[in-house]
């Protein structure tokens, strides 16, 4: 039987785009992810999260179902435009009272808050008026956001997590342009990397210094998936330590080894920034634990250039900058979104973190299962979704038998919700949202996380 100890933390997650909806009342400004939407052809059927589940307004019933569920920690994100409607200067003090309200809710049923500073819903006025994250300048607003945050809500939350995945901002949103906001470029996302890592190093320095006394920590979370090499071939080993290097040691290597990863620097010369000797020590050793998403694993190959690519970001980087092919085995199982469901490779991304970053406290703040769910006579039997997590979940306790420091596992999601450029399309939650009548129904593999966190395993 499989145990964790007592002090693992069980958790889910949320962002606040994907789920909050009230996208336009109460003070709330719009995002970046707002106006994306109301571009034809970019987001599936035309669909947008102005209301999403409505989490704006069932909070309590939310907090309830977690509750009901077993789940000790529940990780959300803050939407910026709803505290500051401009990303800057004005704050908006119904926004402010909505997240002390899911705050004390949380707290007065024993759940443990983990913050999302930023889960890419900028505010939209920071980019038509600011440039966005290309503005060397977005550090400073950001930490001032981060400030307007720790005042009001550090006084009970001690978790903290500065940014999600910013690559996925970087190449998703400025490089293919498939997210807000919608830039093509070859350059735009290492430029933007370069201000994401500037803009958390701001704000632990601002919470390490000026809120030291709340007592938290704080923390980044990088999302990668496992490489493994497709042969034993020198170069296809290269290749997928190339491709590691160039998804999660870009933001993970200056964090904690002090400056972007050799490879990187040697490929892409001018095209990425240097730090100061000033900014690498503000961003050294910026992070009080290793937040990671992670969720599946492809085979690594070099490229032998004959003109064939398996996908233009999907390998961490933009494509021509790493020669590197990417491949599933046709054995794997697949998600709805086509991720191979890989436990091993989730075993080996653990092993190499902690290797190559001297063994950090680690959490995995997403991990999850897509599947076309149906609800039949009123209940949602999802055994893929059951199997993945328990064969993931598995490979997590290998890894803590093994000296690695995972400390807890955050459920990719806690709904059924708004899936960015996927719009409904796609199901993640372990509770089923009816999109008609908006009720929230648990599915098996809800019931399986109540029963494993109870038990502490299975």
């Amino acid at each position: 039987m499989i145990k964790f100890s007592n002090d693992f933390v069980w958790g889910t997650a949320t962002s606040s785009y994907q789920i909050e909806g009230a996208h336009n009342i109460d003070g709330k400004g719009p995002s970046i992810w707002d106006a994306f939407c109301t571009i034809p052809n970019r987001i599936k059927n035309g669909d947008n999260a102005n209301e999403a589940i409505d989490h704006y307004h069932n909070y309590k019933e939310d907090v309830a179902l977690l509750k009901s569920q077993g789940f000790t920690a529940y990780r959300f994100s803050i939407s910026w435009s709803r505290i500051m409607p401009e990303g800057k200067g004005k704050i908006n003090e119904e926004g402010i009272q909505f997240y002390n309200n899911l705050i004390d809710e949380l707290l007065a049923n024993d759940i443990t808050p983990w913050v999302t500073l930023y889960h890419w819903d900028l505010p939209l006025a920071l980019q038509m008026e600011n440039d966005g994250w290309l503005n060397p300048d977005i550090a400073c607003y950001f930490e001032a956001y981060a400030k307007v945050c720790f005042k009001h809500f550090g006084d009970r939350v001690k978790n903290w997590i500065t940014l999600n995945e910013p690559w996925v901002v970087s190449i998703l949103g400025y490089g293919q342009g498939v997210f807000a906001p919608g830039r093509v470029s070859n350059s735009e996302p290492y430029l933007v990397g370069h201000h994401l890592l500037l803009a958390h190093a701001h704000a632990v320095n601002l919470y390490k210094t000026e809120f030291a006394h709340q007592n938290g920590i704080i923390g980044i979370t990088n999302n990668c998936d496992w490489r493994e090499p497709l042969t034993d071939k020198p170069e296809d080993i290269e290749a997928a330590q190339r491709a590691l290097l160039f998804f999660i040691g870009w933001f993970a290597d200056p964090i904690y080894l002090g400056d972007y990863p050799k490879v990187m620097k040697d490929r892409l010369g001018d095209r990425l920034p240097k730090f100061t000797v000033d900014e690498k020590k503000l961003i050294k050793n910026s992070s009080d634990f290793f937040g990671l998403n992670h969720y599946t694993t492809m085979y690594a190959a070099q490229d032998d250039n004959k003109g064939v690519k398996s996908s233009v970001y999907g390998n961490g980087g933009i494509s021509e900058d790493q020669d590197v092919l990417l491949t599933q085995d046709e054995s794997w199982p697949l998600t709805e979104f086509n991720w191979a469901v890989v436990p091993w490779g989730c075993y080996k991304l653990l092993d190499w973190i902690s290797k190559r970053y001297n063994n950090p406290d680690i959490y995995i703040t997403e991990n999850g299962f897509a599947c076309d769910d149906k609800l039949e006579n009123g209940k949602v039997n999802d055994t893929d979704r059951l199997d993945y997590y328990r064969q993931y979940l598995e490979a997590c306790h290998k890894a803590i038998e093994n000296g690695i420091k995972l400390k807890g596992y955050f459920a990719w999601s806690l709904f059924d919700n708004f899936e960015w450029a996927s719009g409904y399309s796609i199901r993640f939650g372990i509770n089923y949202i009816d999109y008609k009548t908006m009720e929230r129904i648990p599915k098996a593999s809800a019931n399986w996380f109540k029963e494993a966190i109870k038990n502490k395993g299975w």
